[in-house]
């Protein structure tokens, strides 16, 4: 053990690692990469991740993003940089970085947004985390742990040590969330002041997301389910707005902000939410109830009574109300034959029960992969498109939800002319409050699903009873 920690000091001490002082904070950091390494890591990750996450398909929306990104940017520590601001189409409340400059926000969360501040702000949280060079710091911790796990693996002749030494390092590294989190929303803070924006517009996020936490927590507590996990990662999602260490943090800022006009730009920011789809999206598919609608696919299909569905980007799931059944739809190109198509994908291992599907015009092949557990998987095949389910059964027999597969399976069929409406998305739109009018009224007509009146609440910075004024601006959906 010892001759492992020695070995990894001379590895160190030779180049591959050693402390680099920060271009932001002015501290001195272990990393193992250089600037020229940091930004061909982040290059890398970035086609990685522009292939899991959409591009939202508004180039309007899009420049204007990357607008107010630059403009942070050009006042932050690191201005040399090429940064890159995507907005992907997706209704979760999420934003993250990159190393190198590439930063990402989630269309669900510019949805509760209320100014080009708090935009600036989200983005100059962001900024924070690459000019601190907290990726390159983690993946630093990353690479030194690896390297003592496979060195001590070499000289015990033990390859679980590895494993264990990797968790190690893993929880090490989350170990420093908080801190950096914190430096990330000072040195935006910061960047904020220098563009021009009310530094106070971090606050105003916080605010924001401790609304969403707090709803999140209430609709929980009505279900009678456990809270679930927050989806925005650092500081925003785990501490109130007066918390002291987000207020020491702040202080720098708001001393240079001290004497200048601020800008909020609240109502060019509002100018761009018009039309915002909120929910799903036509671009990713619209999951109404029980059924999923895709119009670029034109597809439609329907799940169990009951059975919750979750749209990712690369897959659509369903689970049953106890969370034991679930089923999974991804997409592939279309070849050969159905049968041939799912053999090929089950690596010539045994499938047993297998039949054609014939639906709608549609041809396909289904069939049971044995196992522990066993699977129930099938294609149908539309156009090119290969449309591969895998259905599954946590703990139990699958029989007791097999029935329930093949009936989800065998509902995927060809969009319909009157279905093409269903599968247009919910949008955002703009309104002047009127006198006397109350969130209420504005719930009961609302095609929100669930809580219309908390979410509407949520969008308009009313949670939990808030009213708005006459003339005020306020976000709809419809």
């Amino acid at each position: 053990m010892r001759g492992a920690f020695l070995a990894l000091l001379v590895l160190l001490g030779t180049g591959l690692g050693g402390c680099a002082l920060n271009p932001a904070t002015g501290k001195s950091n272990f990393v193992m990469l250089s600037e020229r390494q940091e930004l061909e890591l982040g290059r890398r990750a970035n086609q990685e991740i522009a292939r899991q996450y959409p591009r939202y398909a508004d180039e309007r929306l899009q420049a204007y993003v990357q607008r107010v990104g630059e403009r942070v940017a050009r006042n932050s520590h690191r201005s040399n940089l090429d940064y890159r601001f995507t907005v992907v189409d997706s209704p979760d409340i999420n934003a993250f970085a990159l190393p190198g400059g590439y930063i990402y926000i989630h269309r669900g969360l510019l949805a509760y947004l209320g100014s080009e501040a708090e935009l600036a702000a989200v983005l100059g949280h962001e900024v924070g985390h690459v000019t601190a060079r907290h990726g390159v710091q983690q993946q630093s911790q990353s690479m030194a742990w690896g390297m003592l796990g496979q060195l001590v693996a070499a000289g015990t002749g033990v390859g679980a040590a590895g494993d264990l030494t990797n968790l190690l390092g893993t929880a090490m590294v989350r170990g420093y969330g908080r801190d950096m989190e914190l430096e990330a929303d000072g040195l935006g803070a910061q960047y904020l002041a220098r563009s021009g924006y009310d530094p106070q517009a971090m606050i105003e996020v916080v605010r924001v997301l401790k609304g969403q936490e707090d709803f999140a927590r209430e609709q929980a507590a009505r279900r009678g389910q456990e809270m679930p996990a927050s989806g925005y990662h650092g500081l925003f999602d785990t501490h109130p707005d007066n918390d002291r260490r987000l207020q020491q943090v702040l202080g720098p800022a708001r001393a240079l902000a001290a004497g200048g006009a601020r800008e909020s730009n609240r109502e060019a920011f509002l100018g761009h939410l018009e039309g915002l789809p909120f929910g799903d999206s036509e671009g990713t598919g619209v999951r109404r109830g029980r059924h999923f609608y895709h119009a670029g696919l034109g597809i439609a299909l329907s799940f169990p009574e009951g059975w919750t569905q979750s749209n990712g980007a690369e897959q659509l799931v369903a689970q049953s109300p106890d969370r034991q059944a679930l089923m999974a739809m991804t997409l592939e190109r279309a070849e050969r034959t159905p049968e041939a198509f799912l053999r090929a994908r089950l690596g010539g291992q045994r499938l047993v029960q297998g039949q054609p599907l014939g639906q709608a015009g549609l041809q396909g092949y289904t069939g049971i992969f044995p196992g522990h557990p066993a699977r129930r998987v099938a294609v149908v095949f539309k156009d090119q498109h290969a449309f591969l389910f895998v259905a599954v059964v946590k703990s139990g027999e699958l029989a007791s939800q097999d029935a329930r597969f093949l009936e989800a399976i065998r509902s995927l069929r060809p969009l319909q002319a009157g279905e093409r409406k269903l599968a247009q998305p919910l949008r955002i739109h703009l309104v002047r409050a009127k006198a006397g009018q109350r969130i209420a009224d504005l719930a009961k007509d609302s095609p929100l699903p669930g809580d219309a009146e908390g979410t509407l609440r949520l969008l308009n910075r009313l949670y939990p009873d808030g009213e708005p004024q006459p003339g005020d601006w306020l976000k709809v959906v419809r």
